[in-house]
């Protein structure tokens, strides 16, 4: 076997580890240091027996908050940095989330308590040094602390953007989960979403998760057999400045979707939605809240109350709607609000070497350019969001009414 096929194989292995290093919007305090933080670390530490590269999968929005063009480096963390130098920030955020979790359990709290509890704590802290969630600030945590156990290994960054379904490989329109965009989908396309605060003139920066583990393995071939330079790079993997969507664009190509293919009540009847409404600041979006549904659910409580519980199921499935719409609209604002671009030089620069290097580079696309928007997100990205995630949600809960 050549150099660059045993390089190969060993970047596919890694790989495979460490996909496992992705992450939920609203995981818990507990879960994100777990998963990210110690992983990291210890990931960092062992990596210096061995004499191969290591890749990490992190994400682009690390920089969220800033505006502008965001580079290819560790600038986002700066501040973060000086945090960890004044203490060990792993070890107090360690022991504040475990006495966090022993003390609701101490309390009996329920798994649902126990979650919600955590997620606040999660916020809370990623809060208080600059993150909006924890998802953003255990990924930067993350990356710090790779960078800092590195020792003389080169540590390979892949910073992607929003990870949408595949674009080709091993199929289109693969998905897991109601990641990233796929909630907004779901819940617009059942008429349950009507708004949210977002930019339409920002760009929504989609990456499909094929596209990036073709970056992370080409990465790591191309790293090591030290055809740049300076192997150990950071790399955005992302479409904004090279083949930019609109939220706007990303809106109507939804609305159109799902007005063409209705989702069905119960009773077979089509759910018709209307265009999502944006507001470009949260202030907006709270006040647009307030007057048009909450006002409306105080007075149902009135009368509730007033006629002994007789509005109870309407009042509770309302408030649900509401508190969720409300949730989803916090969870989502770092990015739907976000104006910045992610340069993509490095690469690039990636993507050429690759090309004039090896003969199969071209079976490893990860060219943003490629996209054209409203096919895959009207005959790829959606459809296979009904495929394989919604219509197996439905049916498992037709079964476990059963």
């Amino acid at each position: 076997m050549s150099t660059p096929r045993i390089s190969l194989w060993l970047a596919e292995e890694v790989v495979l580890q460490m996909w496992s290093a992705g992450g939920s919007l609203e995981e818990g305090h507990h879960i994100g240091l777990t998963v990210l933080w110690f992983r990291s670390s210890s990931f960092g530490g062992s990596a210096l027996t061995g004499p191969w590269l290591q890749g990490w999968r992190l994400v682009a929005y690390v920089g969220v908050g800033r505006s502008g063009l965001i580079l290819e480096d560790s600038s986002p963390m700066d501040e973060l940095i000086k945090e960890i130098t004044k203490s060990d920030l792993k070890v107090l955020e360690r022991n504040m989330a475990v006495d966090k979790l022993n003390e609701l359990k101490a309390q009996n709290a329920s798994e649902k308590v126990i979650t919600n509890k955590m997620k606040d704590l999660g916020v809370a802290r990623s809060k208080l040094y600059g993150w909006p969630t924890t998802y953003l600030f255990t990924k930067a945590m993350a990356e710090v602390y790779l960078e800092q156990s590195k020792g003389n290994l080169p540590i390979t960054i892949i910073r992607p953007t929003v990870v949408t379904s595949t674009y080709k490989e091993p199929f289109p329109g693969w998905h897991q989960g109601y990641r990233t965009v796929n909630s907004v989908i779901g819940t617009f396309w059942k008429g349950a979403l009507t708004c949210l605060p977002i930019d339409p003139t920002a760009v929504m920066d989609l990456i499909p998760v094929d596209m990036v583990a073709d970056s992370i393995i080409t990465a790591m071939v191309v790293n090591a057999n030290k055809y740049l330079e300076n192997p150990g790079m950071i790399y955005h993997v992302g479409t904004s400045l090279r083949n930019p969507i609109k939220m706007s664009e990303f809106s109507n190509f939804m609305f159109q979707y799902c007005t063409k293919n209705p989702w069905l009540y119960k009773d077979g009847s089509p759910i018709k939605v209307e265009k999502l409404k944006m507001f470009t600041t949260m202030a907006a979006f709270r006040s647009y809240m307030q007057i048009r549904y909450m006002l409306p659910l105080e007075g149902l409580k009135f009368l509730n109350k007033e006629f002994d519980q007789y509005f109870k199921e309407l009042y509770v499935n309302y408030n649900r709607k509401i508190t969720f719409a409300m949730g989803l609209a916090e969870l989502y604002r770092p990015f739907s609000l976000y104006k910045a671009i992610f340069d993509d030089t490095n690469l690039e620069k990636l993507q050429r070497i690759a090309r004039e290097n090896y003969r199969d580079a071209e079976i490893f696309n990860f060219d943003p350019r490629c996209i054209d928007w409203e096919d895959y997100i009207m005959r790829t990205h959606i459809p296979g969001l009904w495929k394989h995630v919604m219509i197996k949600q439905s049916q498992n809960q037709s079964q476990s009414r059963l």
